[in-house]
This record gives C-alpha cells, sequence and structure tokens, in this order.
C-alpha cells in the first residue's frame, strides 16, 4: 500500500520512473515475441515436410551452393531408376515416393489462364508420405497412377484465378496441349514465410502421365527428389547407410569413388536456424537492456528519494523495534512493485502492437506465456537491484538520527 500511495503521491515522478522499465520490457518482450513467431512460422513450413523423412538431391541443403557449385552440378538428377530401386531394396523404409519438377507453365479454363504455375509429376506415395490436405476432392488412385490418366491436383491459387467461384472438381484445364481433369485442390497453404513445399501455385500430375506429356529420360525437367521416410524404430543415421549404399550400388559406383548425391533432411535447416535465432534474440535483449538500464536508475532515484522522504518514520519504526531485514524487504517489495507496474504497461504495449501488426499484415505475431512470465520475472529482478541500496540504507539507520531527521 506504501508503495501503490509513493506512485499515486508523485505522479509525475512516478511516469518518468516507470517509463524506463515499460519501454525496456517492451524492446525485450516485442523482438523476443517478433522472433518466435518467426521461428514458429519458418519451422511449421519445415515440419510439413516431415522430421523423418531424408531427401535424395543434387546439392546439400547444409553447404554454402556456391562453393562447390560445380562439383554438385555433375551429380545426375534424383530419379525414376533410383526410386525404383529404394522401393524394392530398402529394408529400413517405410515409405519411398519420388517427384520432378517439370516447369512453370500456363493452364487455361475456358478463356482464364494461370502462367507460372508450378507443374509437378510424382509417384503414388507422394499423398500419404507428405500428408496432403484438401479443400475439395481427393488424390488420385491407384489405377489412374498406373495408367497415367489425364487428371491433375491444383493449388488454391490456382483454382482461385482459373475457376473463380465455379467448383473446379470434374471440370477439365488444358496445360501441354492436354486436357487434364481436376480431382482435387490442395488446402491454403496460408502466408508462410518461408515455405518450401507451397503448393498454392501447383499443378500435380501422376508420374505416369508425366512420362507422356514430357521426355523425362531427355532430363527435360527442372530437377526432382526421391524422398525416403524412415520406418518404425529406425534411426535416420541406419537409413541414410542403407541408401547410401543401394544407390552407390545402382548407380555403379566403385568402392573408392565419392558419392554423386546428397543425403538431406530437416535436422540440417533447423539447426542453421537455432544459431540465426540466437543471434536475434541476443539482439533484442541487448536493445532492450540500454532501455532498462534508464530505467533501473530512475527507479533506483525515486526509491533514494521515498527513504529521504520517510526518514523521519523508518526512525519511528526501528524504534518501535522494527527488525533491520523488515525495513529491508519493506522498500525492495516497493521497489518490485514499482517495477512490475513498469513491465505490465510495457507487457500491455506489446500486447497492442501485436494485435495491430497481425491485423495489418496477415502475419501471425503472437504473445506466449513465456514471454509474459519472462517479462515478468526481468521487471522483478530489475525491482530487486535497482531497490537494494536504498533498502539497505533504509535497514542501516540509526532510529535516534532518524527520528531527528527533518
Amino acid at each position: 500500500m506504501q508503495a501503490l500511495g509513493q506512485l499515486t503521491a508523485h505522479k509525475l515522478r512516478s511516469f518518468l520512473s516507470l517509463l524506463g522499465i515499460s519501454i525496456g520490457i517492451f524492446c525485450i518482450i516485442a523482438v523476443q515475441s517478433s522472433v518466435d513467431s518467426l521461428e514458429d512460422n519458418i519451422r511449421g513450413s519445415f515440419q510439413k515436410l516431415g522430421s523423418n523423412v531424408v531427401y535424395v538431391g543434387k546439392f546439400s541443403w547444409g553447404e554454402d551452393p556456391g562453393k562447390n557449385y560445380w562439383k554438385y552440378m555433375k551429380n545426375p538428377e534424383p530419379n525414376y531408376k533410383d526410386y525404383k530401386n529404394l522401393v524394392k531394396k530398402s529394408k529400413t523404409a517405410e515409405l519411398v515416393s519420388h517427384h520432378v519438377v517439370i516447369g512453370f507453365r500456363t493452364a487455361k479454363y475456358k478463356s482464364n489462364s494461370v502462367q507460372n504455375a508450378i507443374m509437378i509429376g510424382c509417384t503414388f506415395e507422394q499423398d500419404e508420405l507428405f500428408q496432403f490436405t484438401y479443400d475439395a476432392g481427393r488424390y488420385f488412385s491407384m489405377s489412374e497412377y498406373n495408367n497415367g490418366s489425364p487428371v491433375c491436383l491444383i493449388g488454391s491459387k490456382v483454382a482461385d484465378e482459373l475457376f473463380g467461384t465455379i467448383n473446379p472438381i470434374g471440370k477439365k484445364i488444358k496445360i501441354l496441349g492436354r486436357k487434364l481433369e481436376v480431382i482435387g485442390i490442395f488446402e491454403k497453404e496460408g502466408k508462410d514465410i518461408l515455405s518450401i513445399m507451397d503448393r498454392d501455385e501447383t499443378i500435380f500430375i501422376p508420374y505416369k502421365l508425366a512420362e507422356k506429356v514430357v521426355n523425362l529420360k531427355d532430363n527435360n525437367t527442372w530437377g526432382g527428389s526421391v524422398n525416403i521416410k524412415a520406418g518404425e524404430n529406425v534411426t535416420m543415421e541406419e537409413m541414410k547407410d542403407e541408401v547410401t549404399g543401394i544407390l552407390r550400388s545402382a548407380r555403379g559406383l566403385k568402392p573408392k569413388q565419392l558419392v554423386n548425391f546428397s543425403l538431406n533432411e530437416m535436422s540440417i535447416l533447423t539447426n542453421l536456424l537455432d544459431g540465426f535465432f540466437s543471434v536475434l534474440n541476443l539482439a533484442g535483449l541487448v536493445i532492450g537492456l540500454f532501455a532498462i538500464l534508464v530505467g533501473m536508475f530512475s527507479v533506483a532515484n525515486i526509491m533514494f528519494v521515498s527513504v529521504k522522504e520517510r526518514t523521519n518514520i523508518i526512525g519511528i519504526k526501528k524504534a518501535l523495534g522494527a527488525k533491520r531485514h523488515v525495513i529491508l524487504i519493506e522498500f525492495l517489495i516497493e521497489s518490485i512493485i514499482l517495477c512490475i507496474i513498469g513491465g505490465l504497461i510495457g507487457l500491455a504495449i506489446v500486447r497492442v502492437a501485436v494485435i495491430l501488426i497481425t491485423q495489418a499484415f496477415g502475419f501471425d505475431i503472437f504473445l506466449s506465456m513465456n514471454n509474459i512470465i519472462m517479462g515478468l520475472g526481468i521487471s522483478i529482478a530489475i525491482g530487486i537491484i535497482s531497490g537494494f541500496i536504498p533498502a539497505f540504507q533504509a535497514a542501516s539507520m540509526n532510529p535516534v538520527e532518524a527520528i531527528r531527521s527533518k
């Protein structure tokens, strides 16, 4: 109650003291919340690719693309033969799929058209491996896949541009001189910052159909991947060792020859992210500390003034038997309450900013409970640090001298 009384008795002084704390907490928690939201968005995009999936590709995800560019360019593209060998010989894989990126194509429906749609040919297992979700329709059947039937799956953006409010299921679009029946529409991906498998602008067709519309054997594609999901109780290292042996044998590599393929997994990218986000969090902490230092000196100043104004009262309390630790705790609590109020104001400003930014830009930024607890924890720590010396000064006063002071 005394702390609140001091706040209301000296409004301007209290406001200036709390301002530094509020700004400091705002800087730290706002940056922390932004980084957490960004990290959650990017990691969520990565998780769509699966944490227990190995991707066979030309390039390594863990190296600078420019550093060994020509070495990797010599590597052959993962192909259907690699896929078949792994399906036939792998004992550790639960699922194996293959897809090729045919390139950017123009699709038409009556007078409407969409340019630069990404056309992909994939094997039947792709749906089960990546757990596709749909706004409408379905994945192609085994019969449609084996027969290379003229069917396709389209992304939400392709559907909107070609059909508008019309239901696309059962309609036929024209692409590469062929008419393909739309049997499924992928669920909208949303606004991922880093969307590796963004299906909003894609057109998927069965691999057997892709063989009919494009000369895949002539490398007439933009590349692709063979994707292997580990079986139950199989470690990634066990599967990678087996996959390496199968592909080396299938590609006729001698024991001393280097592999001409790369085995990639999500942990490569997530490990790179750990260091990146650690730096961002540290930057937010440093920025906030400057504002908090100002706030700490302000709180310490207001506590010194409070001790000076209440010297006579402190003397009376000590004369009546109040222990040193009681006086010390009394002023520490007052300092902590001041800082908690400042911290709550800072958190409230963060909350308002989060709502406004989310509504304005459509990017979901959240204020997590961990960050709220962190903000209050920092506020309490500031209160203890900045209030300890004034509190200790008050607790150390001689009661007779304190009572005589004016």
